[in-house]
């Protein structure tokens, strides 16, 4: 079957790290692995990016005409052109960066329309957000199928489902194969002379990312006492921000920069702790990939965390904002290395187990199953 993924927010193909485009490039692999191919025509192509609100009305314009162009030369297309696709398929819908071309394009072609992690949030139904809110509105009561990745989502998206429409768990998933290598047994815990290390891993922008930089720089400053040092890995537009946050603790913090995908697991493994206060954070892919490589977690309890970061289990999550409550969890933690190694060992047990994108192929294949008349169009 040839699947035509619409990524409105961020591309697979990105150079700007981020879960969003890791979740992208997740899906692209699922429906690889279940034997589609998978397309991204430059005609159903967006800007990515979340762009002003105040720029939806000519963005909704700007859709409908793109809409008609896809319409068009998927109408002019031979039957078995790569780029004739058979679904469509939305990767991340919210009133920020809704989808504007997928309810136009699969409604005038007959196909079947699916989306993968939507969020519908009334309080948005007013003011400046009113038109991307809309939007995600239109989109969903469009929709064949919808995958909900936040369990926060479940109950707002499928009030606004169509009669006949479903929705479907999808939990989280990464290929735990690159982290296997580091999460046995033996990396709980090498001896060493240094202090623990604790680690984060995150884009260093403004709003909530800043925020979360802010809570772990007062929980820094409440262990100021204790024996640590941190490695924070990222980058941004509010990384000079972020460097004045942590400038009081000298070189007990230090900044590796953007680190390429590729490396990451030997970094988690590297770790004694991986931090993150998660203000409002939707569910963390990094959460997985520290947790993937054995690596116990410390976060803020939002969003859908809690179903990515077991409480007690493979980590710690603590009341979200609150420094204090943080800082105690770190410090409960670096008191007691046997509790991190079995925190550790659980952490890589259940991501392999739940969240591994094996199990998640085998969801998406079921689901998707159930769309009407795609075995016919599949077999074309």
């Amino acid at each position: 079957m040839r699947v035509l993924l619409h990524t409105p927010l961020k591309p697979p193909d990105s150079p700007v790290p981020s879960g969003d485009r890791e979740m992208a490039r997740g899906l692209v692999r699922l429906l690889e692995r279940l034997g589609h191919r998978v397309a991204m025509p430059a005609a159903s192509r967006v800007a990515p990016g979340a762009p002003p609100v105040a720029e939806h009305l000519w963005l909704e314009r700007r859709g409908r005409a793109q809409a008609a162009r896809v319409i068009a030369r998927w109408r002019a297309l031979p039957a078995h052109h790569p780029e004739r696709f058979d679904l469509w398929v939305t990767y991340h819908c919210y009133y920020r960066k809704p989808d504007w071309l997928g309810p136009v394009v699969t409604r005038a072609l007959g196909l079947p329309y699916v989306i993968v992690e939507a969020s519908h949030a009334p309080r948005r139904a007013q003011g400046p957000t009113r038109l991307g809110h809309r939007a995600v509105e239109r989109a969903l009561a469009a929709a064949d199928l919808v995958l909900t990745v936040n369990p926060r989502d479940m109950a707002g998206v499928k009030a606004r489902l169509r009669p006949g429409a479903r929705q479907v768990w999808l939990p989280p998933f990464i290929d735990v194969a690159p982290f296997r290598p580091f999460s046995g047994p033996d990396r709980a815990r090498r001896e060493t002379a240094q202090p623990p290390l604790l680690l984060s891993v995150g884009m260093m922008r403004t709003r909530d990312k800043l925020d979360s930089y802010r809570v772990l720089a007062r929980a820094f400053a409440l262990l100021k006492d204790r024996e640590w040092r941190a490695l924070l890995v990222g980058d941004g537009p509010a990384r000079g921000e972020i460097e004045a946050l942590m400038a009081p603790f000298g070189s007990r913090v230090r900044f590796a920069g953007a680190v390429p995908h590729a490396e990451l697991p030997a970094l988690y493994a590297s770790a004694d702790l991986y931090l993150w206060p998660a203000i409002n954070e939707a569910y963390g892919m990094a959460f997985l990939e520290a947790q993937a490589a054995g690596l116990p977690v410390i976060a803020g309890r939002t969003g859908g965390v809690p179903a990515v970061v077991a409480d007690g289990v493979t980590g710690l999550l603590t009341p979200i904002g609150d420094a204090a409550s943080f800082a105690a969890a770190v410090a409960r933690l670096l008191e007691a290395p046997a509790e991190r190694a079995r925190l550790g060992v659980a952490a890589a047990a259940r991501v392999a187990a739940h969240h591994d994108e094996r199990a998640a192929a085998h969801a998406l294949a079921s689901a998707l199953a159930t769309l009407p008349g795609l075995r016919r169009r599949g077999q074309r």
